[in-house]
């Protein structure tokens, strides 16, 4: 997942949606043009810093996403690390607001094989006539839904 998250970034402003210990966004960093990613844990927060140190083109925030990107962006990669479950349609418009046109809104650990009738997330990412998306496997428990913003 982060060898692909790392070619996705690749010169790209990109918003990361759940920073957890900040390895992700610390791969992220590595090809992207910059990074704002947010974390709400404070522990989890603390870890983080720490490991971003050194990456000048990461900015960390702690709170809710939601409010610490709103006005922001538009990106041309946004990573909803995680969960989002039960699914808010306001929270999902929202999340696709910050992505650009022609950008990539990237959202992992789906449980892989299950059908998108009654799968919110799926439904919204897979069905949604404003994205081009397809889902496919990087491990044998998990896959990824990358959806590129039409228009």
């Amino acid at each position: 997942m982060q060898a692909l998250l790392r070619v996705l970034a690749t010169g790209k402003d990109v918003a990361e949606m759940g920073a957890a210990y900040g390895e992700t966004a610390a791969v992220l960093a590595e090809t992207a043009r910059s990074v704002v990613t947010v974390e709400l844990d404070p522990e989890r927060v603390a870890v983080a810093r720490e490991r971003l140190a050194g990456c000048g083109n990461v900015e960390l925030l702690e709170g809710d996403v939601y409010e610490h990107l709103r006005g922001r962006g538009p990106f041309g990669l946004v990573f909803v690390d995680g969960g989002l479950r039960p699914v808010d349609p306001e929270r999902w418009e929202a999340i696709l607001a910050l992505v650009e046109p022609g950008g990539l809104l990237v959202k992992d650990d789906m449980t892989p094989g299950r059908p998108i009738e009654g799968d919110e997330v799926r439904e919204f990412l897979l069905r949604d006539p404003r994205l081009a998306a397809t889902e496919f496997l990087v491990a044998a428990d998990m896959a990824v839904i990358v959806a590129a913003k039409l228009g």
